[in-house]
């Protein structure tokens, strides 16, 4: 399980957080597939369902999670609006077999998102810093391991 950032439980680099008891037999709860967190519903800090995981996308370079993607509202696929999610910004919620994102679901409806057919430049630094900040994030790309400390750390840019 990753380690705060700090001693002040900063996590906004690290990977999602794994909060509940839930501890099955076999993979799981810190090392999952993909493929089972798709279809898990999202819950807003203010308590509100507001979708669920259509994907997870892969830093393919750097071998990490980069992005959930929520997919929210529509009927059979049409009218969805997708919205990236910063990995470091969600909980995976075992009691509830839910992620959590500590954002309000009026914040999340206003970002304006994207559709099946118009998806980001997802690998362009400033569209993947902009999103961080929006979700008040470190960029995964700008957190390194240290090995020896065992902890996450901020890498020097």
């Amino acid at each position: 399980m990753s380690t705060p950032l700090d001693p002040n439980g900063d996590t906004s680099g690290a990977g999602a957080q794994v909060v509940g008891s839930g501890r099955g037999k076999g993979p799981g709860p810190e090392v999952m597939a993909a493929a089972t967190l798709d279809g898990d519903k999202v819950i807003t800090s203010d308590g509100a369902e507001v979708g669920k995981i259509s994907d997870i996308m892969l830093d393919v370079r750097s071998g990490r999670v980069a992005y959930a993607v929520l997919s929210e509202g529509g009927f059979l696929g049409m009218g969805t609006t997708l919205h990236a999610i910063p990995w470091s910004a969600l909980t995976l919620d075992t009691d509830e077999q839910c992620f959590r994102v500590d954002i309000t679901a009026q914040r999340l409806k206003d970002d304006p998102g994207f559709d099946r057919d118009h998806w980001p430049a997802m690998a362009d630094p400033i569209w993947g810093a902009q999103l961080h900040q929006y979700y008040s994030r470190q960029p995964y790309w700008a957190v390194t391991q240290d090995v020896v400390g065992g902890r996450e750390s901020a890498a020097d840019i």
